[in-house]
């Protein structure tokens, strides 16, 4: 975001005194051609600029005219899965092939969030925007799982690694995917299968993302808390170590980090995503 963009939406906002923050998005969206692939405006994502725009004492919203209710918030926890927990001691070709069962919006989904919640350190949050879930098979039972999300606009060690412009990043944000979440079960112990899983599913994410929402995935990143993990399984299937956060969320309102500095790691599915 540079000065001119900032003038601009300035002078939206002066130009339009009676319009809602929800009329203004749609009219920078239109002004700058933002739209999904499906032709709808991006709204979410520039109300959210707008926001940050505010917060950083750039631009003067009007008003918030009505509050809409967040279902999230009364959202129940997934219930603990049942599933057999018997450890699974083997090779990585005595459970191959792997099978990458895409659930979202199935019977199976229940499985996957529950699985999360109860064993993953982070537990389960549910997704914004588009997203995908995958649940992964070998030999009959589930191994792992893997949660996949829109991108965090924002993204310094990224947008640096790519050479984007404020343009190309708002051009070409939709096709990068977020690893949310990555979930080998505890019980599950296989040599190797973790980078086998990372290494696979950038096509088959690819794929899916184009048949479901209209267009395919060019870069997927993921944060890696490095009190925790070196991310290992990520270094051996090749994603490659980007940088470090500022640890300062899109709440912080000083250069002070508000939270803990992660490490991002990034995998270019294929160089389609110029920085001009």
């Amino acid at each position: 975001m540079n000065d001119d963009d900032i003038a601009f939406i300035q002078a939206l906002i002066a130009g339009n005194p009676a319009a809602s923050r929800r009329g203004l998005s749609q009219k920078l969206c239109q002004a700058w051609n933002w739209m999904q692939s499906n032709g709808a405006l991006c709204e979410m994502i520039c109300r959210g600029l707008m926001l940050e725009l505010e917060r950083a004492g750039h631009i003067v919203l009007p008003p918030v005219r009505w509050k809409n209710p967040n279902p999230l918030a009364r959202r129940r926890k997934p219930d603990p899965p049942q599933i057999d927990t018997t450890p699974l001691r083997a090779n990585l070709s005595a459970i191959r092939p792997l099978e990458f069962r895409l659930v979202r919006r199935t019977a199976e989904e229940p499985l996957f969030n529950g699985l999360l919640e109860h064993y993953h350190f982070l537990g389960y949050t549910q997704p914004v925007g588009e997203h995908l879930k995958y649940l992964v098979y070998g030999d009959g039972c589930v191994v792992a799982s893997l949660a996949w999300s829109s991108a965090p606009r924002h993204l310094g060690p990224r947008d640096r690694f790519i050479r984007w412009t404020a343009e190309a990043r708002r051009r070409n944000i939709r096709f990068i995917a977020y690893n949310t979440r990555f979930l080998i079960l505890p019980w599950i112990h296989v040599p190797h299968l973790a980078s086998h899983i990372l290494g696979r599913m950038p096509l088959v994410l690819s794929r899916d993302w184009a048949r479901i929402y209209g267009h395919p995935i060019y870069f997927l990143e993921t944060f890696i808390d490095p009190a925790r993990s070196r991310g290992t399984c990520y270094r051996a299937a090749n994603w490659i170590p980007l940088g470090l956060t500022t640890g300062r969320g899109k709440d912080s309102q000083s250069k002070k980090p508000n939270r803990s500095i992660k490490e991002v790691l990034g995998y270019p599915v294929c160089y389609k995503m110029g920085g001009n």
